[in-house]
Formats: structure tokens, sequence, C-alpha cells
């Protein structure tokens, strides 16, 4: 198989997936911004070639990049960077060049949100009350239906950016202040929940091969809006609503040889409903939290599912599996050096967050594991304690 990976070197775990792929067997072609010189070691071991372009968003110089690959090792048969930013680029790539994966035929169906409700509704799982608009008038005819407060955010686009919840006039005048001009957003009901994940990996035939489920402790908006630390925890073993829930989704997108994360709200009142299907690895830390909760290497297991369409099993979880981060802007109670003492023997990982992440993931963050979940969340609490 010869697999090109798209911007190999950011985020710095696709150096763990292009290893994973050489090793299955596959020939790791790279395309990226970066200078050779600059990329880790390991990414250099993994990659049988690195075309470097000026602009990873100029899409002629992809085109030139893939024509030279295909004249040197032959056929082409993947095009990924698992990462949302670029569902339109790849699928181009792969509509020009007739390579196997999602084209652009199918990618605005699985990047709008506006457009994701038509699928939650066929798999037949709970729907925000939502509408597309771009300007005020809209928002005001949906706000005449549902009330404050609601939620508004790009129909197009992965994290907590340009995501608000909005609770009276006033607010709503500041959103539109601040929006981007000619930005399309959704409004949706705002629900008292949490998020709650299904993420795992679809073979070639839509069947689940793996799968896994993690809790936020927080809104990821407000984590984000109000410069807050955070917190979740991914779980032995997935809610059976969720399961279900998943599985529907899942299925009624059709979706195949892929990683898949899927967000949902879990209600105070215990209610599952559907917020939004991204089909790629669930973001930051979270494929090393699933490694650490199952005692597997989901990077290989990925590997084997694309090259060579087998994984490995059966999985079981063993362990809860948190992260908890700090903001530099935060003065809290106990040192780095008090947090490594006082919990060594959980502590699986720590190191600082990239810049371009740590609004919402925080700038220093630890990943912790253990079977007693009660031990894992008086952890959290003690990373957390500010100072009075």
């Amino acid at each position: 198989m010869n697999f090109v990976f798209f911007s190999p070197h950011f985020p710095a775990n696709g150096a763990d997936f292009c290893d994973r792929l050489k090793k299955a067997g596959a020939t790791v072609l790279g395309i990226g911004d970066a200078p050779y010189e600059a990329l880790a070691p390991r990414l250099k071991a993994a990659l049988s070639e690195y075309y470097r372009v000026a602009d990873l968003e100029d899409y002629d110089q992809i085109y030139r990049a893939m024509g030279h690959f295909i004249h040197k090792w032959g056929r082409i048969d993947r095009f990924e960077s698992l990462n949302e930013h670029w569902l339109d680029l790849e699928a181009g790539i792969r509509t020009d060049f007739n390579i196997e994966g999602i084209k652009l035929d199918y990618v605005k169906n699985i990047k709008r949100k506006s457009r994701m409700r038509a699928s939650f509704r066929k798999a037949g799982v709970n729907v925000i009350a939502q509408r597309k608009t771009s300007d005020r008038a809209g928002a005001m005819t949906f706000l005449r239906r549902v009330g404050y407060p609601v939620v508004v955010k790009p129909d197009s686009g992965a994290g907590a950016a340009h995501t608000y919840k909005i609770s009276n006039v006033a607010e709503l005048d500041e959103f539109f202040r601040i929006k981007p001009e000619g930005m399309s957003f959704v409004m949706e009901e705002f629900i008292d929940g949490l998020v709650v994940t299904y993420d795992g990996l679809v073979n070639r035939d839509g069947e689940i091969v793996f799968a896994a489920s993690t809790k936020y402790d927080d809104s990821i908006m407000d984590v984000v809006n109000k410069n807050k630390h955070m917190s979740y925890t991914c779980r032995p073993e997935i809610p059976a609503d969720v399961e279900e829930a998943g599985r529907k989704i899942v299925k009624a997108f059709d979706l195949k040889e892929r990683f898949f994360h899927i967000e949902l709200f879990e209600t105070k009142q215990g209610r599952i409903v559907a917020l939004e299907v991204n089909i790629r690895p669930p973001g930051a830390w979270m494929p090393d939290a699933i490694n650490y909760s199952f005692d597997i290497d989901i990077y290989a297991e990925w590997a084997d599912m694309v090259v060579k369409n087998k994984v490995g099993g059966p999985f079981e979880g063993k362990y809860f599996t948190v992260y908890a981060s700090r903001k530099k802007h935060i003065r809290y109670r106990h040192s780095h050096a008090d947090v490594l003492a006082a919990h060594a023997d959980m502590i699986v990982h720590h190191q600082d967050i990239e810049e371009v992440f740590s609004r919402a993931m925080g700038n220093y963050a630890y990943q912790l594991r253990s079977r007693d979940r009660q031990a894992l969340r008086a952890a959290v609490d003690y990373i957390h304690a500010e100072e009075a």
C-alpha cells in the first residue's frame, strides 16, 4: 500500500500514525510545509519520501506533489491527514486521483453541522433543535420558537472557536458585533448537560471493530470562552445508551475504514442527544487515554485495519484514564513538584501543550490512570485546587 500522509508533522501524533503504518507494511509518503530537518527522528524513519510545499492551503502545490509521488512510486492507495481542517482538500485529492475514501460529494454531509441532523434523524437518535442562518432575522425566528438561552457556532469547523452561549438580547447583539463577516452559523437550543463521546474504528465493511467512550467534566465552550482548565475521563466500559446511539450514528453516516469521534450530550436527566460527528481520531491526548485505559496501541490497530483490514482484540477496558490541564494565568495551590510527589503512582504522562491548542486543552496537562475512579477524582481536584 502506498499511503500519502498529509501534514505528518502536525499535530505531533502524526508521527505515531506514520510509524505504525510503516510497521504494518505500508510505504508512507509525506507532504508537509515544515523543513525536513525539523521533522522528528521517528517521523523521518517512517517516511519513505517527504515532499515539502510552501503552503498546505495551496491545492495546486499538493496536486503537483501527488503527481511526483505517482510518477516515482506508482498508484497511491490512500491519502489522509486524520485532521478535520483538511477534509475538503483530502476529498478533492481523492476525487481527482480516484483514491479510495471519502470524496467531495460526501464531505458536505459530514462537515456541516446543519446537514448532520438529517442523518441523526435517520439513525433514530435524539437531536437538538437547530436553525442554520447568517443574519439576525433568522436568529430571531429561532429564538421566538425556543427562547433563551441558545448556543451559536460556525456551521463548519471543529472545536469550540466562535461558539457562544447567548442568554439575552445584549449577548445576541455582542455576538453579531464580533461575528466574522459572512460566517454562516447554526443556532441551537441550549442543552443542560455534559459532552460524552463514542470513539473508535470502523473497518472497510462498515463494522465497528473498536469503541471507547470519554466524558468531560465541564463545558468545552466554557473552558474556551472563560479560559478555564479542564478535565475528562476515558472509561473502561461504554454506557449502554451511549453505545446504542453511537452504533446507530456510525451506520447512518455509512462510515468505512475510518476513525470516528461522535459527540453526544448527556443531560442531567440522563437523556442522550446527538451533537456532532467527526471522521477523525478524538483530539488532543484522547488516543493515548484509550491506550492507557485498554492497554492497547490504537495507532497500530488503526494502521493494521487500513493496511490489512484486520485488528486485534478482543478489547477489554481495564482502567479509568483522566486528563487534567492547568492554565498559566491561574494560581494553583499545589506546585508541579507537589502534584508529581502526591500522585506518582497514577501519573502516566505529563507535558506542555502546544500553544495553538492551549485555549481549550490548557498550557500543561497530566494524564493519570487507575482502577479507582474516586482516587482519580481526588487527584484532579488536587491538580485544579486554586489559591484562596
